[in-house]
């Protein structure tokens, strides 16, 4: 049976080019806390490989003899919310059907209606890994995946009900327990149905350790797409995988999907002797950006999360916002954030992959492109190239007609200038071109790097018309800011080999008269020769 690049669910190892799950984690660090009889956490962001990990542990500790080990998901808990009988009784009907599953042991099945009876709920889950546990010739190793997706009186109860054994392992209750889930349990932020908060750390406060499962390294995203041509001898052109780490920084899911894109999605590429170009990549991310996969939805519904949306409003407009916008950030808010895969703070801050950054502008604008009537046709000259002197004075209209009333409905007001600005050019190129994005906190800019392909029947094989835009707001007078971006644009535009460059100053200040927000110029600095727009 021919192999596949694994985008959904779990890797099975005779289906998918996979990753051994067990080198992308700290092996021996984790074998070390069963050892000490430790419960700790294993957390990471979603479609990371957690799920994988954690099975291909299991077997890894039933091989040695020394343990017995289970994999539970929890997930079906979910819905119960605050009820706590339904949800703890799919817990342990969870539990039961995991181990008949994986160890053939129909004993769990076999006390649950007695167990049902005897106990309530609350107490119900402890009850029944005391008795099995202490049927068990080898000591219970105990993996209870998705605990994060419990809320509410139903995940305070299962926090509670593991707590209370803990005095009893290994002979009455599991020697090691991992809780797996997105977040570290610090975040778990617990409502119950009295109104009352409780944060995780207090309802299970003999957590030994937080271990996060790591994205791929450069190296293994290589690896994994080689395997596909080690096993069809279908080739990709080495450029391909240097693109391929910015765009993904080893996220496994963005890997994975890329790959799937490219060589299935793609039918001519089904033609396995055709070699795999650097076009043909982009061109498959762009069908992957453009698809709304579930994995990208679920990331664009976070950033209306209070606790996330100040982070990115700041990475997207490219400075910090004044604590009077939002409150002051704190260390677990960013935490929170890192937790969940948008972002990385080392060496700096950054929203964490190149996708992610294309990703996000264009969910938060979307609606907007959908109600921009401009389209490229309008802005395209006789050689066509895109006109941009043109497009740019058509944009400084359409900002002074609809930029109050779009950037009310933005959830990021703040990076407002520069999401509207995305959303125009977005518009305009959709369809035919490409708009590349970068922006960091600290940068006092947006970069775009817009892509235009001359040849509509070569597209990105052909000519290719490239253009830097800089976005600045304006902080410190007009001078300073035309002088700082000049040096940025002429920087970027270096860096991407562009052949023109244009800088956009937005000014803010309300009290400020269109008639001298906008403006014109061409300037210098150093070989360029750029136009410099005021809005």
């Amino acid at each position: 049976m021919a192999k596949f690049f694994n985008n959904a669910g779990p890797v099975k190892a005779d289906m998918n080019y996979h990753i051994d799950p067990l080198t992308r984690i700290d092996w021996d660090e984790v074998y070390d806390l069963i050892l000490q009889q430790r419960y700790f956490i294993l957390h990471a962001p979603r479609q990371t490989g957690k799920t994988s990990s954690l099975i291909a542990m299991m077997h890894a500790l039933n091989k040695k003899e020394d343990f017995t080990a289970l994999y539970v998901n929890i997930e079906g808990a979910q819905a119960a919310r605050n009820d706590v009988d339904a949800g703890i009784n799919e817990v342990i009907g969870a539990l039961a059907s995991a181990a008949s599953v994986y160890l053939e042991d129909d004993r769990p099945s076999a006390m649950l209606e007695e167990v049902r009876k005897q106990r309530k709920m609350q107490g119900a889950l402890a009850e029944l890994l005391t008795r099995w546990s202490q049927m068990l010739e080898k000591p219970l190793v105990l993996m209870l995946d998705e605990v994060d997706s419990l809320v509410g009186d139903t995940l305070i109860s299962l926090l509670r009900q593991i707590r209370s054994g803990y005095d009893r392992r290994p002979k009455a209750f599991p020697q090691s327990l991992i809780l797996c889930g997105v977040r570290d349990i610090r975040d778990y932020r617990i409502h119950t149905s009295h109104n009352e908060i409780i944060t995780g750390g207090s309802a299970f406060n003999i957590k030994a350790a937080s271990l996060r499962l790591g994205n791929f390294t450069e190296d293994e995203c290589k690896d994994l797409w080689l395997q596909h041509t080690k096993e069809t001898g279908q080739i990709f052109d080495e450029k391909i995988f240097p693109e391929l780490w910015e765009d993904t920084k080893g996220q496994p899911w963005l890997v994975n999907a890329l790959a799937h894109e490219l060589t299935w999605n793609n039918k001519e590429a089904r033609d396995r002797s055709k070699t795999l170009f650097l076009e043909d990549y982009f061109a498959a991310r762009e069908r992957l950006i453009q698809s709304r996969q579930t994995h990208l939805d679920q990331l664009t519904d976070k950033l209306k999360e209070p606790r996330v949306s100040r982070i990115i409003e700041e990475l997207l407009q490219g400075e910090e916002l004044p604590d009077t916008v939002f409150g002051k950030i704190s260390t677990d808010d960013q935490q929170y954030v890192e937790d969940l895969g948008l972002i990385t703070t080392k060496p700096q801050i950054a929203i964490s992959n190149r996708i992610y950054r294309e990703v996000i502008p264009r969910e938060m604008t979307w609606l907007a492109q959908t109600r921009i009537v401009h389209e490229s046709t309008w802005y395209m000259r006789e050689d066509k190239n895109l006109d941009m002197t043109k497009l740019l004075l058509a944009f400084q209209q359409f900002f002074r007609e609809n930029s109050e009333s779009w950037i009310e409905r933005f959830d990021y007001k703040e990076a407002g200038p520069q999401l509207l600005m995305q959303a125009f050019l977005q518009r305009i190129i959709n369809g035919g071109g490409r708009v590349n994005r970068e922006y960091g906190l600290g940068s006092r800019r947006t970069d775009l790097f817009l892509e235009w392909p001359l040849d509509k029947e070569k597209g990105f094989f052909g000519p290719v018309q490239r253009v830097v835009i800089e976005l600045k707001i304006l902080r410190k007078g007009l001078e300073n800011t035309i002088k700082e971006g000049l040096e940025q644009t002429a920087d970027y535009a270096d860096k991407t080999a562009a052949g023109e460059a244009h800088l956009v100053i937005f000014n803010r200040n309300p009290q400020i008269p269109w008639e001298e927000k906008i403006w014109n110029k061409t300037m210098n600095h150093g070989k360029w020769t750029m136009g410099v727009w005021g809005v």
